[in-house]
């Protein structure tokens, strides 16, 4: 979009909630009239003129308040222009909930700024909601860390996934060397984790791993000192009961099951090799030795609400601590990304609002949220949980409270400084030939970004 401010990119994430930027004959001007922004927006032939108070305490909040006042009054041209409103209004940004916390800090309170920037009632009691589940869990100790696993094999590519990971039935060959090079980057990475609030192994599906090699991983992390400790069990037809074994022998105490859905002629579409069946019986191995999580998706490929609301009926009766529902979100690299039109925002706003009813009519609270590009219907990824059920690893990545130490191919580690102000990222390679040729390298980095010098100088 042409402006004359620097957030060109910003107003174009506004305006591809209502139709692809590119395709918009659209200009926005802001000028400074003193106490407030006048922001005039033009679309095709019709124009349209907002004002956005003007100040701030210091540099940064005036920044802020030049830049949402830009995408706000983009946000209201575009909606007047479709007769179209998105539920989090003129946000776009992944965390509201972070948001919300920076509110209260140098507000008080963060009302004021959802209601300036249109987000839906609904959404915004959702965010107090969490906020308020939140209470005990979020830290921002600067001596925290979390520390996180990453297995990029699967036993097959979900049609949905735009993940970075490998077929392990294709790509089986570089098992062996892969849990060499992670065996060596846990050992380096340990020592910098100053205090250990969770351990997550996640992909992909780790227990996709044949069992010498799942426990060659789990010997690697070793004792989590009481912390919380979850394997994403992940694909129910990967779990037995050797591996389930195996993460009780190291001490995990939480795994991830995710169906995803509940209806088998979905899952067979999405090259799910597993029945809602399978999905029972490899619950019933994990539910009286572990906390559980569980995902599900809504606005999977021929899914209707009421097909939605039978997974969530049966994921509710099956009361695992934690239930995730994932609006679905295609990106680059899914293979459904050029099949499949999105359901409709309504049809999957159906879904989203059946699943919140019915998970609080079953004493479940929402604890976490993120947003992604390219959602379905402009929503959102919700989790929720049983009373003190709560996923502490959710909490802290999702609000970037403290340090994530992470390992493999395609992790990133961010060091976190300032309870949050700022946030230094590493990314390790994504494919694996380039992370097994590039391990020393990458062990330098890490030590580097954590290093307790560079942490006291930020």
């Amino acid at each position: 979009m042409k402006t004359n401010t620097p957030f060109s990119a910003d107003l174009d994430e506004v305006i591809n909630l209502f139709l692809p930027a590119g395709q918009a004959d659209a200009e926005h001007h802001c000028e400074n009239k003193g106490d407030f922004y006048e922001n005039a927006v033009r679309i095709g032939e019709k124009r349209y003129v907002y004002a956005y108070p003007a100040g701030g305490e210091n540099a940064l909040e005036i920044k802020r308040a030049f830049k949402y006042g830009a995408k706000l009054a983009v946000y209201r041209a575009f909606s007047a222009y479709t007769g179209k409103r998105m539920p989090w209004g003129a946000l776009t940004g992944i965390r509201p909930s972070k948001l919300a916390y920076r509110e209260l800090e140098t507000r008080g309170e963060f009302r004021t700024l959802f209601d300036e920037m249109d987000v839906s009632a609904p959404k915004r009691e959702l965010i107090e909601k969490i906020v308020e589940e939140q209470r005990g869990i979020y830290d921002t100790d600067p001596a925290n860390g979390d520390f996180f696993v990453f297995i990029p094999f699967c036993p097959s590519k979900c049609r949905y996934c735009s993940f970075i990971t490998a077929d392990i039935t294709r790509s089986g060959q570089y098992v062996p060397a892969y849990i060499d090079a992670l065996a060596e980057e846990i050992a380096a990475a340990k020592p910098l984790v100053k205090k250990l609030r969770s351990v997550y192994i996640g992909g992909g599906t780790p227990v996709a791993l044949p069992p010498e090699e799942l426990e060659r991983v789990l010997a690697a992390v070793g004792d989590a000192g009481g912390a919380e400790y979850t394997v994403e069990a992940g694909r129910p037809d990967c779990i037995t009961a050797e591996k389930i074994a195996l993460l009780e022998k190291y001490g995990v105490t939480r795994v991830c099951v995710n169906p995803q859905t509940f209806c088998d002629d979905t899952l067979a579409r999405l090259g799910r090799k597993h029945t809602a069946a399978d999905v029972y019986e490899k619950y019933a191995l994990v539910k009286d030795t572990f906390s559980v999580n569980m995902d599900l998706i809504a606005g999977l490929e021929g899914e209707t609400p009421e097909i939605f609301a039978r997974s969530v009926d049966a994921a509710i009766a099956l009361r695992p601590d934690n239930i995730t529902v994932h609006t679905l979100c295609l990106k680059s690299g899914a293979a459904l990304k050029e099949e499949t039109a999105y359901l409709s925002g309504e049809g999957v706003s159906a879904m989203v609002e059946y699943a919140h009813r019915a998970l609080a009519d079953a004493g479940y609270a929402p604890y976490y949220l993120y947003r992604q590009k390219y959602m379905a219907g402009n929503l959102e990824n919700t989790g929720y949980t049983l009373p003190g059920k709560a996923c502490v690893y959710n909490v802290d990545t999702m609000e970037e409270l403290c340090d994530n130490v992470a390992c493999g191919a395609n992790a990133i580690s961010k060091a976190v400084f300032g309870g949050g102000a700022r946030i230094e990222r590493y990314k390790n390679p994504k494919d694996i030939p380039t992370y097994l040729a590039k391990k020393d390298a990458i062990i330098a980095k890490k030590a580097e970004l954590f290093s307790p010098k560079g942490k006291k100088n930020a």
